[in-house]
């Protein structure tokens, strides 16, 4: 067999003499080791622009008109074209109930539109990695 030393190798023993056994340790572990050193940093860039943007505006006029009618129902809340009548009523008390219109308010909407210009401020920022050379010069020494 190959993995037994033959009979001129093996150490002979006679009477009471000891044998020194030998055995090896080895012990594994981590260390943290610098192999550089780098900077980051961010950098602000400020940009100037014009914005050219439209703005809408919704305008209303009331108007209080009038009617003074007697009705029957009470008529819905309606839209003329552009103009929303809200009719307002009303009971009066005369010798039977009876139910009155006593006036409508027409509100009626304008749409305006104006062009705004502002110059803003627009702000962007990068990274920037260097690596300190000085660092590294200073551990191979």
């Amino acid at each position: 067999m190959a993995d037994q030393p033959d009979e001129s190798t093996r150490p002979r023993v006679s009477g009471d003499q000891a044998i020194p056994v030998i055995e090896e340790e080895l012990t594994v572990g981590i260390r943290e080791v610098e192999t550089g050193r780098v900077r980051i940093r961010t950098v602000t860039h400020e940009t100037e622009r014009v914005i050219d943007q439209a703005l809408a505006s919704l305008d209303v006029d009331v108007e209080r008109i009038p009617i003074g009618r007697e009705i029957q129902v009470a008529p819905e809340v309606r839209d003329d074209g552009e103009t929303m009548v809200i009719p307002v009523v009303e009971e009066r008390l005369v010798v039977e109930k009876r139910l009155f219109l006593r006036e409508e308010i027409h509100v009626r909407r304008r749409r305006t539109e104006t062009r705004f210009q502002q110059t803003v401020t627009l702000r962007s920022q990068d990274v920037v990695v260097e690596r300190d050379d000085d660092a590294a010069s200073e551990r191979s020494d």
